[in-house]
């Protein structure tokens, strides 16, 4: 999953700090001081600076956190490496890509105890990975743009492929990005292995954009989303229109369409070979802790796998879940993941 989503402040797009990497533990540990703590994550992994630091004065560690892009990225330089990866820990592989560490054998079990709610998110017989947030993926609109037009916004996946919605869309490939496999997913879910290849087709010759990551489709290419955007739907999440609220929060200008969700769930791991395993194992259960589950809707827009968490207001009234979103067997996604993401190039690529 992952991502950043802009909060609207007097017009401008405001982003919330990444964790900064620092080479001080290192340092320190060398004489026996504070140990050095590694995570890989993906790139919108943030949190608020003193949840950190309250962390690392507890642990007596210093955190680094090693951001090599989307899930998928952060999923292929572990898996390439699996006996020393470099990192002690990892946060958002999600339910799209978790079978690729698993496979590698990769993953620690997790030693720690699971907070009320997450045991609904766990995969089954598996306690190498562990949940801790999840979300849905959702095409969202621009509403002011269609507003402004006199354009009736799209509502379902067929309306993506209808020439009223020629070169308005765009989303990121199922390649390295785990929203983009979900969307692919999503479709495979929606239109049967007899129809979705078809229903890809239709959407490169409706003129669908294809990018490599979410950050590229959300704040390049989609209107809502940064300044030059000319695309005015996205491939986005359902949590989405609760960070794109007009400057008085008394509306949002973005919806999500409820009726194109995939489900995903977001993972951490202790990894093997890690250097401070005891603390990889400590920063997974701090990821658990209400502190931290409780910051994770307004820092990385994901609901928390803890249901003793309060959300947002804004979430009420913004950010409805869908019903019925699609989902997937994580076992069908591992058997066909590759075999899928091959057709999808050939489709995409003509």
């Amino acid at each position: 999953m992952r991502r950043i989503l802009p909060t609207l402040v007097t017009g401008a797009l405001v982003l919330p700090a990444l964790a900064a990497c620092s080479t001080f533990g290192e340092e320190e540990s060398a004489s026996g001081g504070t140990e050095k703590l590694v995570l890989v994550a993906h790139e919108s992994f943030s949190l608020p600076d003193e949840l950190v630091e309250e962390f690392e004065a507890e642990h007596d560690v210093d955190l680094e956190v090693r951001q090599p892009g989307d899930a998928g990225a952060v999923v292929t330089e572990i898996a390439l490496n699996p006996d020393d990866s470099g990192a002690d820990a990892v946060f958002g592989v999600d339910t799209t890509f978790a079978s690729r560490l698993l496979d590698a054998d990769a993953l620690e079990p997790f030693e720690g105890d699971l907070p009320p709610g997450a045991d609904a998110y766990e995969l089954a017989d598996e306690d190498r990975l562990v949940p801790v947030d999840s979300g849905n993926v959702c095409v969202n609109v621009d509403t002011g743009w269609f507003a402004e037009r006199g354009i009736a916004e799209p509502e379902s996946l067929d309306d993506l492929v209808d020439p009223t919605y020629a070169d308005l869309f765009v989303t990121p490939g199922p390649v390295d990005s785990s929203p983009g496999l979900a969307f692919l997913l999503t479709t495979i879910a929606a239109y049967g292995e007899d129809g979705w290849r078809d229903y890809w087709r239709g959407l490169v010759d409706n003129g669908a954009e294809l990018v490599a990551g979410w950050s590229d489709a959300y704040y390049t290419s989609f209107t809502a989303g940064g300044e030059d955007g000319q695309r005015p739907i996205v491939l986005s999440y359902d949590s989405s229109p609760a960070f794109t609220t007009t400057e008085d929060g008394s509306a949002t200008t973005t919806r999500a369409l409820l009726d194109t969700c995939f489900t995903q769930v977001e993972y951490a791991g202790v990894l093997r070979g890690a250097d401070n395993a005891e603390g990889a194992q400590e920063l997974v259960s701090w990821l658990l802790s209400e502190e931290v589950q409780a910051a994770l809707p307004d820092n990385m827009y994901v609901y928390p796998v803890r249901d003793d968490v309060e959300l947002p207001a804004a979430w009420a009234e913004f950010a409805p879940r869908p019903d019925a979103p699609y989902t997937m067997e994580p076992a069908e996604i591992a058997a066909n993941r590759e075999t899928w993401i091959g057709e999808w190039r050939e489709e995409t690529q003509r």
